[in-house]
């Protein structure tokens, strides 16, 4: 959401004739739209994109009338005052949010709570956000960042970088038609910037629809599919002058749009639409209601929105967006629920609200109107310095002590962190040394199995849908050549095979893709995945590996914890006929929570963190129902090595056995080598 005090309009005083209620009594229901979304719906309510455009509206208004009065812009000084008065509550409430981290959530979450820090100080949260494909609409907000919610806040800041060199650009090209061009004195300053924002209009929206169509997860946070809204907002700036709607079509507007913006998250599915024509929608509803303006009408929409109660709310409304989604997340991970109720999310927005006015009177407005005998530029670069460094200084000096923990876990002896071979028969009854366990909460993200790089050379696959194919360094001999084939519990135990083929001379290529599990078509599986797997399995078929790996069961959170992957056998019989062999691996458990975070607020031995096997796996193995059905199947199972004693742990010697509620660490993965490598070979026969 685009903070609401963003602008120099944003704290006009009332006696300034500039100034309109309405639209500070906008900004308030737009903030509580996305409030009341955020914490009883779960749910994005549009309120976000009215902000975006009130906030440019506001922007374009304030550099036009500069302009047209002939004052000189002063970019420096409008990006120097527009930091001084948005970072000081930016700087309070990661502070706040940081103090929350380190007492309420878990240990795992601190380096990427850390990470947004300095994105969200540094204006580019969204980007962030966009590279770790970050679900917004996920349901449960316990498992999201506390800082999530800048991302919108970093796509103002940057049109707000943006946007000023527009009008500085518009300006000169104005000067330059007017001096040497005999029609350039019937070009307004107003003309170019609509050309120029009509531009930007089009081609975003054009790009934010094609963007949103094909990766809306990136597309929801990238800069370039939110510019159109912006854009929007200049262009009704600049035809507000020019529209003249009479005293009842100003009373219709203003509430058919106060009737479409209140409506459009509950009648819409925007969640997977944004930010494409959808968010149409909402904008324009919000447009109407700025065009509708003073309707000198006792039935206007502007009564309500000038409603005094109200415009105080916006005038808070940039602190309230600030910390309802803190107080939200840390409020559910503090107390282990999902999703309030409607007194506990009462609770929450009460909450906001008072800090959001404690923030506002004692942060925002002294800094506004502190005046220093010095220059204001000074004044203004000492309050951004000192707002930098009252960020930095903790958030650099607690990723340094983390930094500092894993290199002291990683420098452990290998012996003190065994993993899996703890629970190797020789080892049985061993007591599991004192050790830190590891990965440490800083080595978690990089927990992922490697894969040296893209496909190569005759590796590469002819079909688009393959242009993920990945594979490890090509032996100097190669002694046989395998596929994998699946999903991320497929890539995972590449941290065994990749090694193990190293060893052996083996090139391993993979075909991946999230929560596609392969196998033949199937209605279980979306069409995406049932393309991608056909076109995995021609892949196959047109190169003739010796071998395929794939993981051949199927688990789930609820019961039946366990079951077959559907069309399994049928994937696979083309390539047992061409006589190509199958490895098929038995999957692992998930689990309805992080297991890492279970550890770190419980303790690795207690009885939350230690899931019964009934309650992870079947009692009886999938895996037995394609034996001897399929020659050249070869079916291994690890399962004794992650659960073992009637329990499936979330530590195994020291060890973190997941990196969340259903993959294995690749530290853990690796101490399963030995047993891997044996159990492979028994299987295949392989030498």
């Amino acid at each position: 959401m685009a903070g609401p005090q963003a602008t120099d309009a944003g704290s006009q005083r009332r006696t300034n004739s500039g100034y309109r209620p309405e639209v500070q009594g906008l900004r308030a229901l737009a903030v509580l739209m996305v409030v009341t979304y955020h914490v009883w719906l779960g749910r994005v309510s549009g309120g976000v994109d009215i902000f975006l455009l009130i906030s440019a509206f506001l922007l374009t208004l304030s550099f036009a009338r500069k302009v047209e009065n002939g004052k000189p812009l002063r970019l420096l000084n409008h990006w120097l005052h527009l930091l001084k008065r948005l970072l000081p509550a930016v700087v309070v409430v990661i502070l706040g949010v940081l103090a929350g981290t380190r007492v309420v959530l878990p240990q795992s979450r601190w380096p990427d709570v850390l990470d947004q820090a300095w994105a969200s100080l540094l204006y580019r949260q969204n980007w962030l956000l966009a590279d770790s494909a970050v679900d917004y609409y996920a349901q449960d907000h316990s498992g999201a960042s506390p800082l999530q919610h800048f991302w919108s806040l970093s796509i103002q800041g940057q049109v707000f970088v943006l946007w000023p060199l527009v009008f500085a650009g518009a300006a000169v090209l104005l000067r330059f038609l007017r001096r040497r061009t005999p029609w350039g004195g019937r070009v307004s300053y107003a003309a170019l910037l609509a050309a120029a924002f009509g531009v930007i209009f089009v081609v975003s929206l054009i790009f934010s629809i094609e963007q949103t169509a094909t990766n809306q997860t990136y597309a929801y946070f990238d800069t370039r599919t939110r510019l159109w809204e912006f854009a929007l907002g200049s262009l009704l700036a600049l035809a507000l002058p020019h529209l003249r709607p009479g005293k009842m079509l100003r009373v219709a507007l203003g509430w058919a749009g106060l009737a479409a913006m209140l409506s459009c998250g509950l009648l819409l599915t925007v969640d997977r639409s944004l930010p494409g024509f959808i968010a149409l929608w909402p904008t324009l509803a919000a447009a109407a209601i700025i065009v509708a303006g003073q309707s000198g009408s006792p039935f206007g929409v502007d009564r309500f929105l000038s409603w005094k109660p109200l415009v105080a709310l916006g005038d808070n409304s940039y602190a309230l967006y600030l910390w309802h989604w803190p107080l939200l997340v840390l409020g559910l991970a503090a107390t282990g629920i999902t999703a309030p109720n409607l007194l506990q999310g009462l609770v929450i927005v009460a909450a906001s609200i008072v800090l959001a006015v404690l923030t506002t009177r004692f942060v925002e407005n002294p800094l506004r109107e502190w005046h220093w005998p010095q220059r204001r530029a000074w004044r203004t670069a000492v309050v951004i310095a000192a707002c930098g460094v009252l960020l930095a200084g903790p958030v650099s000096v607690w990723q340094s002590r983390l930094m500092a923990a894993e290199a002291v876990a990683a420098a452990q002896p290998r012996e003190l962190t065994p993993g899996a071979a703890a629970l190797a028969p020789e080892n049985a009854g061993k007591p599991t040394p004192d050790a830190k366990i590891i990965p440490a909460p800083l080595a978690m993200k990089n927990e992922w199995a490697d894969i040296d790089g893209l496909c190569t050379d005759a590796n590469v696959p002819s079909d688009p849908l393959l242009a993920g194919c990945l594979q490890n360094s090509r032996p100097d001999t190669v002694t046989k050549r395998i596929v994998v084939l699946g999903d991320s519990h497929a890539q995972q135990y590449m941290a065994a095979l990749g090694p193990i083929a190293r060893s052996h001379g083996w090139e391993v290529v993979a075909l991946l893709k999230g929560n596609c599990r392969f196998g033949g078509e199937s209605p279980d599986r979306d069409s995406g995945c049932n393309a991608f797997n056909k076109a995995s399995a021609q892949y196959v078929m047109d190169h003739k590996p010796d071998a395929v790996f794939t993981v051949a069961s199927l688990t789930h959170v609820d019961a039946p914890f366990e079951t077959e992957v559907p069309h399994y056998l049928e994937g696979i019989q083309p390539f047992t006929e061409a006589g190509i062999e199958v490895v098929g691996i038995r999957d692992n458990p998930r689990f309805s929570m992080n297991m890492p975070e279970c550890v770190q607020k419980n303790g690795p031995e207690a009885p939350k963190c230690q899931v019964p096997l009934q309650e992870s796996l079947a009692a009886s193995s999938p895996l037995d129902a394609y034996r001897g059905k399929m020659p050249g199947l070869y079916l291994m199972d690890l399962s004794d090595f992650i659960c073992a004693g009637g329990t499936c742990p979330a530590v195994v010697g020291n060890v973190y056995v997941y990196k969340d509620d259903n993959h294995l660490t690749k530290t853990y993965v690796q101490s399963m080598i030995p047993m891997f490598e044996q159990r492979l070979l028994a299987a295949t026969g392989w030498t």
